[in-house]
């Protein structure tokens, strides 16, 4: 049910999608809708705290190395919480505040990039990451890439996730450039 409102909201736009649209497209009353879930905000949290969660996830996993492995690490599967996810991480990237379930979505999503950009300094402070570049920039950077793959990759793709996330860390770490 959530899967289905999930792509209707991304077809649609949230705003845009009634209940109606929605119990249409999930074949079910409107009555049932609401059964399972109290309103249509719900299901639009519930969306967002599913991509939120596992992006969230990827800062605390257990990682062995310093900072900047820490980093990669977050990279990574952050690229697989994107690909598993898709839908809902799309969704999460198009929500604007227009409600207070989008509001607390992007103030999760702000604190997500704030953890990405200390894990920058750190990284930098260990002296493993250019010092150069602005932490809080470099973060924004790092996440526009990976936030820029719900515009091209498609799971059922040449490139599964595990190839996408290493090609991405490699780039974003190393570069193109051979050494």
């Amino acid at each position: 049910m959530l899967a289905a409102a999930v792509a209707v909201f991304n077809e649609q736009g949230y705003d845009a999608t009634s209940v109606s649209a929605l119990a249409g497209r999930l074949g079910v009353s409107k009555a049932a809708l609401y059964h399972h879930f109290s309103s249509k905000e719900e299901l639009l949290g519930a969306a967002l705290d599913h991509a939120l969660d596992g992006l969230e996830g990827t800062l605390t996993a257990p990682r062995a190395g310093g900072a900047a492995e820490h980093l990669a690490g977050v990279l990574h599967d952050a690229v697989i919480v994107l690909a598993e996810r898709l839908p809902e991480v799309t969704l999460l990237l198009r929500v604007r505040g227009n409600s207070e379930v989008e509001r607390r979505a992007l103030d999760r999503r702000r604190a997500f990039d704030q953890a990405v950009g200390a894990l920058v300094q750190r990284a930098q402070a260990e002296g493993a990451v250019r010092a150069d570049v602005d932490a809080a920039v470099a973060a924004r950077l790092l996440f526009g890439t990976v936030n820029s793959l719900v515009e091209w990759y498609r799971p059922e793709g040449p490139e599964g996730a595990e190839t996408l996330a290493r090609d991405v860390v490699a780039v974003a770490l190393d570069g193109l450039r051979t050494r």
